[in-house]
């Protein structure tokens, strides 16, 4: 029987490596990174991890809101979207995960692009709205 992709990339410690990795790209990405300013950190990486385990085959169940939902009114770019994608890669990289399951999982990920993008713009580094409200951070 075949392994699913979360067996392949290591399952939830080694997932947990890698999106600890990349929020601490995006922190450091000037092209993204003011996007995150309302973001609880905790909520996110949780989300994160339980997002990508169980859309990998894990046994992990997201209960965070929808990408369309959870992005709305946050203006960003198909250029900052494209940014992210380049952190996730370089933080799969620094983890030497094979390119075929890097290129299962950006395939997953692609799928949530429209949900995502609000503005077709190569544009990075936009300010995040005034008026956007962030979910709350976890209890």
């Amino acid at each position: 029987m075949a392994r699913s992709l979360y067996e392949r990339l290591g399952g939830q410690d080694a997932l947990a490596a890698v999106v600890d990795d990349f929020v601490a790209r995006c922190a450091k990405d000037g092209r993204i990174n003011g996007k995150f300013a309302k973001t609880d950190i905790p909520r996110l990486k949780k989300m994160l991890i339980d997002q990508v385990c169980e859309a990998t085959g894990g046994p992990c169940v997201y209960t965070g809101r929808d990408m369309k939902e959870t992005h709305a009114g946050m203006g960003v770019t198909s250029g900052e979207f494209d940014a992210l994608v380049e952190d996730l890669v370089a933080s799969l990289d620094h983890f030497d995960v094979p390119k075929a399951d890097q290129g299962e999982l950006l395939g997953l990920l692609a799928s949530m692009q429209n949900s995502i993008v609000e503005i077709d713009s190569s544009q990075t580094g936009t300010r995040l709205p005034d008026g956007y409200q962030p979910a709350p951070a976890l209890s």
